[in-house]
């Protein structure tokens, strides 16, 4: 009964891998296991995903974030102001530490401040609006999120072809967060104290982390390779603290791995391929949309990638497409699964405000793409 338990939780927690791999697996019986299959894997990108969470592990380390927070929120004495530095630290620090970090690091910390201060009513609405911001914010930059780091590296898009898609999206979104932020009658709230680790590192170490995150950042603008980065970063986190390789998302990476092997063989199976072909040519930013809300963003844009060459509307339709149900982005269940664990937690009121804000959103993106364009 043990072993059923573990595989059922392991099930439910890795969903989205489990049905990769399945439908991996079941596509290698139709096209035969060969070596062209490390043509399907895209090393690169692994590479890059796998040091920027090493990075990131090792900037949480150092309690940078909650020195963050601490500094913005110490002196804030209204309930709007408060709001808006919490949604929007979501917004802006996901594009560099990604959206899933972003939501791991400051949803916590937002719930543990308003149970202080007294604000539990506070609570579902921010919540929400900070894990759309974390989805919305992470779109602005190559790095923001998994879709981006891959798609951009998938079709070789210059950094001016992805801001010339991304921006008016990252514009609006702030505005219209900044707007839903401030909205609710103001008031005044009480400031608290919060508790960050006052452990100190040698100057080096310091150095070091500046390194691993800028030689992170310059493979993914394509001036240095991958297997340089992989080497420093992986070196720089064994100097750090070598239980910091633990901290990476491998689930991720495997689900990365097993859906390039899909994608690949799906390739090859001409009635498959021309299905797909022909469901994506009727409209790829519908069909992007619509695939993310059923097994979310990042899967459907390794699918997609497969085929089509427009990178820039899939690149938009994938990222739109993480508004939307709970799991269009996985994101998204981070920040549920921090708030379904308080004892007092409304978990239907949480659903109904977590989907009404948005399909606010989806609809105003959607609108952006059809009338000005991707």
């Amino acid at each position: 009964m043990k072993v059923i338990r573990t595989v059922f939780n392991f099930i439910k927690k890795e969903s989205i891998f489990c049905i990769a791999a399945m439908l991996a697996v079941v596509s290698c019986f139709i096209v035969r296991p060969s070596a062209a299959y490390a043509e399907y894997i895209d090393f690169r990108v692994l590479a890059i995903l796998l040091c920027l969470m090493l990075v990131v592990a090792v900037l949480q380390k150092i309690g940078i974030f909650e020195r963050i927070m601490r500094g913005i929120t110490g002196r804030i004495h209204s309930a709007r102001l408060l709001r808006l530095v919490l949604v929007l630290v979501c917004f802006f620090s996901s594009m560099v530490i990604t959206n899933d970090v972003a939501l791991i690091t400051f949803v916590p910390f937002t719930i543990m401040l308003l149970k202080r201060m007294d604000r539990r009513g506070d609570m579902i609405y921010i919540v929400s609006l900070q894990t759309i911001a974390a989805n919305l914010g992470s779109m602005a930059t190559p790095i923001g999120n998994p879709q981006n780091v891959y798609l951009y590296s998938a079709y070789n898009m210059t950094m001016g072809k992805f801001m010339g898609t991304v921006w008016l999206y990252t514009v609006v979104s702030l505005v219209l967060l900044s707007v839903l932020a401030i909205v609710p009658k103001d008031a005044r709230t009480e400031t608290v104290e919060v508790e960050t680790s006052n452990q100190k590192y040698p100057v080096w170490k310091y150095i070091l982390l500046v390194a691993m995150f800028v030689i992170s950042i310059l493979c993914v603008l394509r001036v240095v390779e991958f297997w340089v980065m992989l080497i420093v970063v992986i070196a720089g986190t064994l100097i750090w603290d070598w239980k910091l390789l633990a901290k990476a998302d491998y689930m991720l990476l495997a689900t990365f791995v097993a859906f390039f092997v899909l994608v690949g063989n799906i390739e090859q199976i001409p009635e498959v391929n021309e299905l797909v072909a022909k469901l994506i040519s009727k409209d790829l930013t519908i069909a992007s949309v619509a695939i993310s809300q059923v097994i979310s963003n990042v899967p459907a844009a390794v699918l997609l990638s497969g085929f089509t060459t427009d990178g820039a509307a899939l690149l938009a339709g994938v990222n739109i497409g993480g508004l939307g149900t709970l799991i269009a982005s996985m994101a998204s269940l981070i920040s549920y699964k921090a708030y379904a664990s308080e004892k007092k937690s409304r978990k239907g009121k949480y659903m109904l405000v977590f989907t009404g804000l948005n399909i606010v959103f989806l609809i105003v993106m959607l609108a952006l793409f059809y009338f000005v364009g991707a």
